[in-house]
């Protein structure tokens, strides 16, 4: 996994007392990483095993959610982490150790893992999209998506210094999800919402098991759509139109949907998506110190034009022509600044 930050070298002051009770008193505790949120992650190393020590403050996050994902996901027999051990009130979780090979990294060294690696990962989707999603998990409503493209011009209009039509991006929006709230309606599914290269590890196990999946606890009851775009309009690494394409086309045939209408929601969910990711990058540099994450920006603005081109985003394509031209977009905007 990816090298720790200075935050993340010490583990928690309990850590050693939970790894005892629950027998891995002779285990080494090693840093692994933080993430964009407050969990962070150690390798927890034994003579002869090894597990993931997940750290997340009681406070600020709440583990229960992961842990019911997780399950959900293994009783499906798909590779998730099993719980070793929990403890909510000091939210500490031990988990089954997946190793290093992130999928991401394994693509740069190895490209020609590509193909079968993003095949398998609809695989995955299409499996999970088969079974009923857990009781208890709530729903991508309008109220989120809505509440998720406002980042956009929370954090990343006043960024770049632009006065905004607040009133005209939210009814631009209004007009285009009702497509997605129908789709949703008519078949439910099991939200990820973080599925993509660096959330799937490459494991030595047979068929699609050997993808291990991470970082789903924000899961959500929603659209089919939305985890395709989250795979193939990937924020931290290109992907090809033509491999996007080739999924796509793959995708209608293992599900047998209307390709038309499903392109047309995955293209105002992808809108949605790109748009959310602008807003939160901007926050992490803004509020968080975070700057790293304005390299990414060029590239979740291509895919947002991308989408932005279909003709059912044409309200919201319409108003970003009007409040943020091309000249304030990522790749233009990041350049002005160099």
């Amino acid at each position: 996994m990816v090298a720790a930050s200075n935050r993340g070298m010490i583990p928690p002051p309990a850590a050693p007392e939970f790894l005892a009770a629950h027998g891995w008193g002779d285990a080494e505790i090693l840093p692994l990483a933080g993430d964009a949120s407050f969990r962070r992650y150690f390798r927890v190393v034994a003579p002869d095993r090894q597990a993931v020590l997940m750290d997340a403050p009681p406070e600020h996050e709440d583990i229960r959610p992961f842990l019911k994902i997780a399950r959900h996901l293994v009783a499906q027999g798909h590779s998730a982490p099993r719980d070793l051990a929990v403890d909510l009130d000091r939210g500490l979780l031990l988990l089954e150790d997946f190793g290093d090979r992130l999928v991401g990294p394994e693509l740069a060294r190895d490209p020609l893992l590509e193909e079968t690696v993003y095949t398998d990962a609809l695989s995955i989707l299409d499996q999970l999209h088969r079974a009923a999603p857990p009781e208890g998990v709530a729903p991508y409503d309008a109220a989120v998506l809505h509440r998720e493209v406002d980042l956009l011009i929370e954090w990343y209009a006043p960024a770049i210094g632009s006065a905004v039509d607040a009133a005209g991006f939210h009814a631009a929006w209004a007009a285009v999800f009702p497509a997605i709230l129908a789709g949703q309606s008519a078949h439910p599914v099991l939200v990820l919402r973080d599925y993509h290269a660096d959330n799937l590890m490459l494991l030595d196990r047979p068929g699609t098991a050997r993808l291990g999946l991470l970082d789903f606890q924000d899961a959500l009851v929603g659209h089919a759509a939305y985890d395709l775009v989250s795979l193939l309009q990937d924020a931290r690494r290109d992907v090809s139109p033509a491999l996007e394409e080739a999924m796509l086309h793959r995708w209608s045939a293992l599900t047998g949907c209307d390709a038309e209408a499903f392109r047309a929601q995955y293209e105002i969910l992808g809108a949605q998506r790109n748009t959310k990711i602008v807003g939160i990058f901007a926050r992490l540099w803004q509020r968080d110190g975070k700057p790293r994450y304005l390299d990414y920006l060029p590239r979740v603005w291509g895919y947002l034009e991308r989408n932005l081109a279909h003709p059912a985003l044409a309200p919201v394509a319409s108003w970003f022509d009007a409040n943020i031209p091309p000249e304030l977009r990522g790749p233009a905007w990041k350049q002005s600044r160099a």
